[in-house]
């Protein structure tokens, strides 16, 4: 065992040097593969909250238009409702008028 220790190459060989810089370089291209796989996520992210937040902004304007659509027609309603009031009203006091 010791035998095989000893005959391990120093770390100042230029084959030791060359695997370890081949590592760093792996270990650096890792690196940055993980920060734009971050950043890509964050931008992904970011356009989903985006689009969420337009189809809310979307989703109450509608509703609002809903709203004051419904609020128009109960308007337009009661108006109609008056009138039909108003001319059973004023056929009333015409008959009443007619017996005097």
């Amino acid at each position: 065992m010791l035998a095989r220790f000893r005959a391990r190459p120093s770390n100042d060989d230029p084959a030791v040097q060359a695997r370890q810089a081949e590592r760093r370089a792996i270990a650096v291209a890792r690196d940055e593969r993980v920060k734009e796989r971050e950043t890509q996520r964050r931008l992904d992210a970011e356009r989903l909250a985006a689009i969420a937040a337009a189809e809310r902004e979307a989703e109450v304007a509608r509703k609002a238009a809903e709203i004051e659509a419904a609020a128009e027609r109960a308007r337009e309603a009661q108006a109609k409702q008056k009138e039909e009031r108003d001319a059973r009203y004023a056929a009333r006091k015409a008959k009443i008028k007619l017996r005097r």
